[in-house]
């Protein structure tokens, strides 16, 4: 294998959206990675030794042990990872500027978009202590425009920037929960097509399970106390 030799990334980490695409691009690389879980519902983002390589209290990071002039390097946010995994791998990040570009439009997309608006949209419908009839509506709809723009995109493309990328990854497993985002995936062809076909990728497939077990072991929509953790967090 290509990485055989190559000292294991620790990926600090929670099955989440956001988590989802450095396991899939781990995964798909077939670099060598050690999970170290992040139990955002526990407050384990707040931990002094997270917080110095995550300074904004939020998974995931990674350290690579063999990072810049072969020290160890600490990266935080997802989008960061993506491209820093994709020059190092030279993998699913082309070097061609225009290529490049193309891809760095839809990574950019993601994280200032689809990821912030469906995370709205899964707040508000199903978190939010009282049911705030216009932030549903709000936020569902502009998923819906998302899911459309998406849509169009890949009516005359395979995937996103042309050739399967880390833009692929990164908006992959936000539009997996697309029910509790109040979308109908019938509704965009093109999308439930692109969806569909990574879906059936093995890495993506081991990325997605990745660390399901600890996920499950409790349950953010009855856990007050971890809904306290999550979304009652200020400066303090």
């Amino acid at each position: 294998m290509r990485f055989e030799n190559a000292k294991p990334i620790e990926l600090y980490y929670w099955p989440t959206p956001n988590g989802w695409k450095i396991t899939i691009m781990l995964e798909e690389t077939g670099y060598p990675y050690a999970l170290r879980y992040v139990n955002i519902g526990k407050g384990d983002q707040f931990e002094p030794s997270f917080l110095a390589i995550a300074p904004n209290n939020r998974m995931p990071a990674i350290v690579d042990p063999d990072g810049s002039g072969g020290e160890p390097i600490s990266v935080f946010e997802s989008g960061a990872i993506l491209q820093y995994l994709g020059r190092k791998t030279g993998m699913f990040y082309p070097a061609d500027e225009r290529v490049r570009v193309e891809v760095e439009q839809w990574l950019f997309w993601q994280m200032g978009g689809l990821g912030p608006m469906a995370g709205q949209a899964h707040h508000f419908r199903n978190y939010a202590p009282e049911k705030i009839a216009y932030g549903i509506e709000r936020y569902t709809n502009e998923v819906n425009r998302l899911y459309g723009v998406m849509d169009r995109r890949l009516a005359d493309r395979e995937f996103l920037a042309g050739d399967y990328s880390i833009a692929d990854m990164a908006c992959v497993g936000w539009v997996k929960p697309y029910e509790n985002q109040g979308q109908d995936i019938n509704a965009f062809p093109n999308l439930k097509r692109w969806f569909e076909t990574l879906l059936a990728r093995p890495a993506v497939e081991r990325g997605l399970l990745a660390g399901k077990e600890e996920r499950e072991k409790f349950d953010l929509a009855s856990d007050k106390d971890a809904q306290a953790v999550l979304f009652g967090q200020r400066a303090r």
